[in-house]
């Protein structure tokens, strides 16, 4: 008789964190539910059959609330639980607040903030149901600090990481888990789609592996952990060290390292 594998969910699965989500899913011996609005969906849907996992693959744009509906239909079409669901999809707004068009501000609210939220409500409705499930939400390290010149996206990430463990708690007396994953500075496109190569940020010389990071963040998941800083030393000392500065202080230190270079242009979008 064939065994039935466990079905779960990632968003914004095109590149960077989420595609490695994917991956690292796969590799647990998953069937996935990929979105992402971009072509390079496809390329990652073939790569995760390639593992053999059976895949749905559904381009959408999650920032508008059909797209979200869309996703939700895809993963109601397959008419089985979902076990997992990774809640990635992410857009960064980099730049000066006031030199930053206000469309692209309401868009990283839009796709980080109230995409999550209604995927979320949608999702956990029917893990409570079964009461069994485990939830990942992408925040970042950027949202135990204000973040100067990236002062949209960092409040996101302060939301989503309040977000989940408000969920979680919530959530405590069923089976179903919420877990935030914290990522840092990741070796990813963000930086280069954000205009953010010439920072002292985008120009770190170490970063972490997206690999590594989504090794992390799934064994924290599969553990039923509240909270994940993923990657090497230098991110997990960042984190800690970060949980206690002052706020002041904190705000500071982001604007030293995300402060554009003269010339820089006034600001740029950039996709997780």
């Amino acid at each position: 008789m064939e065994t039935v594998k466990p079905l779960a969910v990632v968003t914004g699965a095109s590149s960077g964190i989420g595609r490695a989500l994917a991956m690292e899913f796969a590799g647990h011996g998953y069937d996935l539910v990929v979105c992402a609005e971009d072509a390079g969906l496809a390329a990652v849907a073939g790569e995760l059959r390639g593992q053999g996992a059976d895949v749905v693959a559904v381009r959408a744009d999650l920032a508008l609330y059909d797209g979200v509906e869309q996703l939700y239909a895809a993963v109601l079409a397959t008419r089985r639980p979902v076990a997992a669901a990774a809640l990635n999809a992410g857009v960064g707004a980099g730049g000066t607040f006031l030199g930053t068009a206000l469309a692209d501000h309401a868009r990283v609210i839009d796709l980080n903030i109230s995409s999550t939220v209604h995927l979320a409500h949608r999702l956990l409705r029917d893990m409570v149901d079964a009461d069994e499930g485990r939830l990942l939400i992408t925040s970042s390290v950027a949202s135990m600090a204000p973040g100067p010149f990236q002062s949209v996206y960092s409040a996101s990430k302060s939301f989503l990481q309040s977000f989940a463990q408000a969920l979680r708690e919530e959530l405590k007396d069923t089976g179903v888990t919420v877990t935030a994953l914290m990522p840092g500075v990741t070796d990813t496109a963000f930086f280069h789609r954000a205009g953010m190569d010439h920072t002292r940020l985008g120009r770190l010389p170490h970063k972490d592996d997206p690999a590594r990071v989504a090794r992390d963040a799934v064994e924290a998941l599969l553990r039923g952990r509240g909270r994940i800083v993923p990657g090497s030393l230098w991110t997990k000392a960042l984190g800690a060290a970060t949980k206690v500065a002052p706020d002041r202080v904190k705000a500071a230190g982001q604007r030293y390292l995300s402060e554009p270079p003269p010339g820089g242009g006034p600001h740029a979008r950039a996709r997780e």
